[in-house]
């Protein structure tokens, strides 16, 4: 087969699958149980575009999961959960994104490959492969830089309320409620895993397990230990804050420590240069110097 008809062939492939998620989209089709309420699930929360990758690539979500393997499976799901389901996001529309996204790389790749565009073709590559990572990736870290500078002004206030007569479950529902983002969610979903039954040990190990940061981690273990020990817990609660306060602070020195040699490097091999450029034609310039006598024009 010639080149121009693979590539006619791939265009009509191409053609075919928009026409065919189209009708998908559309269709009424009869889904498993799960798979309808990982659809419906968040589905308030996403854009256009995302509900519709999501319906195009719902089919293909079981098939995406079984070639994952369940300990990967296993390993995206805390992926996922460390970074608050954004946009109703779930396993399994995450495999349905996978589908969608790899499809779509796979033949813009063999599409731009043929034509000789191989940079677009490496490109498309990378978006079908590594499109809805990122995204997941930039959610995780978004959310833990909210929680972390969330929790020692939280901590400071429920020391407040717990010194003022309240109880450690009362005064953690009452400053929950006055706060919004990351860390008044995970807190809404501890106390009602408590509500439901859960011992108070059990629903903060789940809150520490849901939450990759350190200072998390500190608040689960203070709270634990001080349980354990009988300390007050406004005094660890205090202290805890102070902790993290003094520990974002070293956090930042460290990250002005390593900024100062990447604007080093940047000022010496872009700005420098082009500076003197500058410098040199504007002297070249204003001398008044003729071109033309110079060659031979």
């Amino acid at each position: 087969m010639t080149p121009g008809l693979l590539l006619a062939a791939l265009m009509a492939v191409s053609v075919w699958g928009v026409f065919a998620g189209i009708r998908m989209y559309r269709a009424d089709a009869k889904l498993p149980g799960d798979l309808a309420l990982a659809l419906e699930v968040g589905s308030t929360r996403t854009g256009a575009v995302d509900s519709l990758i999501d319906r195009m690539g719902m089919r293909y979500a079981p098939a995406v999961l079984r070639l994952m393997g369940p300990a990967l499976v296993a390993r995206y799901r805390r992926r996922i959960d460390l970074a608050g389901n954004p946009g109703g996001l779930t396993i399994d529309r995450y495999a349905a994104r996978r589908a969608v996204y790899g499809f779509l790389g796979a033949v813009g790749f063999l599409v731009f490959l043929l034509r000789g565009q191989y940079v677009v073709a490496l490109l498309l590559l990378a978006f079908g492969a590594f499109w809805t990572e990122v995204g997941i990736w930039s959610a995780i870290r978004i959310r833990k830089d909210v929680i972390e500078r969330t929790l020692p002004d939280f901590l400071d206030v429920l020391a407040v309320v717990v010194s003022a007569g309240l109880g450690f479950r009362q005064a953690l529902d009452r400053v929950a409620t006055r706060y919004e983002g990351p860390w008044a969610d995970e807190l809404r979903i501890t106390l009602r895993q408590m509500d439901l039954g859960m011992s108070r040990r059990e629903a903060f190990a789940e809150l520490r397990r849901r939450n990759d940061s350190e200072q998390v981690a500190m608040f689960v273990t203070a709270l634990q230990q001080g349980e354990e020990l009988g300390a007050p817990i406004v005094d660890t609660l205090v202290s805890l804050a102070k902790d993290m306060r003094r520990t974002d602070a070293q956090n930042a020195r460290r990250k002005a420590a390593r900024a100062v040699p990447k604007a080093t490097m940047m000022i010496t091999t872009f700005m420098v240069p082009a500076t003197m450029i500058l410098l040199g034609a504007g002297l070249i310039l204003g001398s008044g110097t003729d071109f033309g006598s110079i060659t031979g024009e």
